[in-house]
């Protein structure tokens, strides 16, 4: 599949292009910047890839699959204009700003037969894999409560659309972390019945929330409680989940992320790999991390299987509106 990546920030250059690059079945065909220090960095990278300035002159070349990873106020525009030219899209996250937004999307996609993938890469991190295996074997038993966390400490606010204030950057940290945090609490347990929300901004001079809390209910009885944070001075576990027979405890974020960004790429020896000092605790013992596996996310793009339906981005994003609504009532949001 000859393919198009729009956008070459962090996602783009960290995220996306190794990835497309490493799979069979893809060719990165072309990246879409206008950034001059960007297009060079691409031509150092990938010589093999067209540069092109913007979205329009896709229209004009060969290709099959666009990925879109610009600004997050663009995804749904960016998206729907590649649908109808009819070519298959992956959406970096959050899929769009609002639910309505991404039905109508989802909606375009199958009336012409086109693939619309949203972009939950972090299905794919190894301590989410590990619960995912856990929870297939029922070694926890009947789990009864689900704790998920991302939390970093970032006093100092970054001039950048991701702390913007204006509602339309989708720059939040509930569209942030929180799109993660609430895409795998779905995808292990399904769409909540009921959601709470805390939301707040407590950074001094921060425009956009910057520390929230999520309680979601699911239909047989598992409570997900989700904490998102730029200012935790110490970090709680990254998951912990309860069961009626074991709990499994894990600290830490999953490394590969770091290995992207230090210029490491799935074909780098022990990729995904947790190091040992690192792995959570079955039952207070230490239980190995399954690998990280990214890669797998556009094999399966690469094979026509939608690994993410964008019935899941709409149910994600049905959770963020119910949060802030229930920031906002202090009562709890009936979906």
């Amino acid at each position: 599949m000859r393919t198009a990546l729009v956008g070459y920030g962090l996602g783009g250059a960290a995220f996306h292009a190794p990835f497309i690059e490493a799979t069979e079945g893809l060719d990165l065909s072309a990246v879409v910047t206008s950034n001059p220090r960007r297009q060079a960095e691409v031509a150092a990278r990938y010589p093999n890839a067209s540069l092109l300035s913007s979205l329009d002159e896709v229209w004009k070349g060969n290709f099959d699959l666009v990925v879109i990873t610009t600004p997050n106020r663009f995804h749904a525009t960016h998206a729907r204009q590649v649908l109808e030219h009819g070519l298959n899209v992956v959406v970096d996250k959050p899929f769009a700003g609002s639910a309505m937004e991404a039905r109508a999307l989802a909606s375009i996609a199958s009336s012409r037969g086109l693939m619309l993938v949203p972009f939950h890469n972090r299905r794919w991190d190894g301590d989410f894999l590990t619960v995912k295996r856990l929870l297939t074997e029922n070694t926890l038993g009947t789990v009864h409560k689900f704790e998920s966390r991302f939390e970093r400490y970032r006093p100092e606010i970054k001039s950048s659309w991701k702390e913007s204030g204006d509602p339309a950057d989708l720059g939040s940290i509930l569209f942030d972390l929180g799109t993660h945090l609430v895409d795998q609490s779905v995808a292990l347990f399904g769409r909540p019945t009921t959601v709470h929300a805390e939301i707040a901004t407590v950074r001094p001079g921060a425009k956009a929330d910057d520390d929230v809390f999520l309680s979601l209910t699911h239909e047989h009885g598992v409570r997900s409680h989700l904490w998102m944070s730029a200012l935790a001075a110490d970090q709680g576990p990254r998951f912990r989940v309860l069961g009626h027979d074991a709990a499994y405890v894990k600290y830490g974020m999953d490394p590969q992320e770091d290995r992207l960004k230090a210029g490491e790429t799935p074909a780098t020896p022990g990729w995904g790999e947790d190091p040992e000092e690192a792995w959570g605790t079955l039952n207070g013992k230490p239980h190995r991390t399954e690998p990280g596996a990214y890669q797998d996310f556009y094999a399966n793009v690469a094979a026509g299987n939608p690994p993410v339906s964008p019935q899941d981005a709409v149910a994600g994003l049905e959770v963020i509106e119910a949060a802030k609504q229930s920031a906002t009532t202090g009562d709890a949001v009936h979906l």
